[in-house]
């Protein structure tokens, strides 16, 4: 076999491999040979069949077949001695299939690119760190109850945060529109869920009462035809209900898996909650910033092929975020530009972190893949069966030692790196960042 590599552009390799004819027809002659023994032919029997018509019969069909698996062999051959990485599959041109002739031909591919890592002490790095105070459990308390709110008929007047069923139908000069009018409706006044004007409108009256709002659609209203326009609605108010909380008691914490104790025993396991909260989140801030500054200070070549395969991942989760599919979404209504940021983003920090692993020659550590698994198991009504499911699933295993391998070579740069401590408030950690990409 004659292999010889040409560098095309940038990442791009042009492999031509060459292998000697005797190989192919000696792969040809035996397949052509096996068939003669199993196949069977009207007019002869079972092992008898001469190998001429054998040949005449299907010799072309297995040529075809053997070459092709003799230039997928060869080409895995070539990229080991050549010690060649290819990132993504290759492009496979046919140069020469005559028979008799050698075989050639021409794989096209991109290879992972060297990186050379910057020095990771050159890195400044700013950790959002809080504690979990009385008032944030108190906030969590109420939210928590804010969840398992009922409701309650009432006769008084209404007020914010009451839920009104109404009848209402709107009308632009004169004529009703789509989408104008609803009956027995349910709406929270205070909810901005109407456009601005039509909940104030509902303040203060009763069930039984009949409104007519004048109002107007804003200028940047989501329909184009209604947008900035007059319109008034008449609305009845069928019922007014008010929110009731319910009580901090043994039922409430029995909810949330609290049997005894009573309201300390809730607190307690409302605050562990929330430190677990804290502390996950106050991590994955540190490893957002650190990723960018990685990503700044390591400049990396990315293989075209890992984008392109990048992005049509990014987009399946995106179709399936958007119905499963379901919706019969055109994919071609999310074009690459859409998510190649996001996408050559991940590559770079994967291709980086992969170098970090290699030279500082990381292995998941079994106890960190236990305690995760473990923490995972912990939401669970049946913990050890989930950790038992864990360790006999290699799939679901391999991406727990994934992402822990990735969380200690994060723990690696950040070991070297200069971190400082910046004290905020529980509610500044907790918040997602928004800034694009995250």
């Amino acid at each position: 076999m004659q292999v010889s590599i040409e560098t095309t552009s940038g990442l791009e390799r042009r492999m031509t491999v060459e292998v000697p004819a005797a190989v192919v027809e000696s792969a040809v002659m035996a397949r052509l040979q096996e068939a003669a023994g199993n196949v069977r032919l009207n007019g002869f029997r079972k092992g008898k069949i001469p190998l001429k018509v054998i040949k005449g019969r299907f010799g072309r069909g297995v040529r075809q077949e053997v070459v092709g698996e003799v230039m997928s062999k060869t080409y895995y051959q070539a990229i080991n001695e050549q010690k060649l990485k290819p990132a993504g599959q290759p492009r496979i041109e046919p140069k020469s299939l005559e028979e008799g002739k050698n075989l050639q031909f021409v794989a096209i591919f991109e290879v992972f690119p060297e990186i050379t890592l910057e020095d990771f002490s050159k890195l400044k790095v700013e950790k959002l760190v809080s504690e979990v105070a009385d008032e944030n459990i108190d906030k969590m308390v109420e939210t928590l109850r804010l969840q398992r709110q009922t409701w309650a008929n009432v006769t008084r007047q209404t007020k914010s945060k009451d839920r009104v069923n109404i009848d209402f139908k709107g009308t632009i000069d004169g004529e009703e529109f789509a989408g104008g009018s609803a009956q027995g409706t349910n709406l929270i006044l205070g909810s901005d869920r109407m456009i601005p004007g039509f909940e104030k409108g509902l303040l203060k009256k009763k069930a039984g009462d009949e409104v007519v709002l004048d109002l107007t659609f804003p200028e940047d209203y989501h329909s184009k035809e209604l947008a900035g326009k007059a319109v008034k609605f008449a609305v009845k108010i069928n019922s007014v209900s008010a929110p009731v909380l319910p009580e901090l008691n043994d039922e409430f914490f029995a909810v949330f898996g609290i049997e005894e104790g009573g309201e300390e025993a809730f607190r307690k396991e409302v605050a562990a909650n929330m430190s677990r909260e804290l502390n996950n989140a106050s991590k994955a801030k540190l490893k957002n910033r650190v990723m960018d500054l990685l990503i700044a200070q390591n400049k990396v070549t990315l293989p075209g092929s890992l984008v392109k395969s990048e992005i049509a991942a990014l987009r399946q989760q995106a179709l399936q975020q958007f119905g499963g599919g379901k919706q019969n979404i055109d994919p071609a209504m999310l074009p690459d530009e859409l998510f190649r940021e996001q996408a050559e983003k991940r590559i770079a920090l994967g291709l980086i972190l992969g170098e970090v692993i290699k030279t500082r020659n990381l292995k998941a550590d079994p106890a960190l893949v236990k305690s995760t698994i473990e923490d995972i198991a912990s939401t669970y009504e049946t913990p050890e069966q989930v950790v038992r499911w864990y360790y006999s699933n290699k799939e679901q295993l391999a991406a727990v030692e994934s992402s822990v391998l990735e969380d200690q070579a994060f723990d690696a740069i950040l070991a070297e790196a200069k971190v400082t401590e910046k004290k905020v408030s529980y509610d500044d950690v907790i918040k997602p960042d928004t800034k694009a990409g995250k």
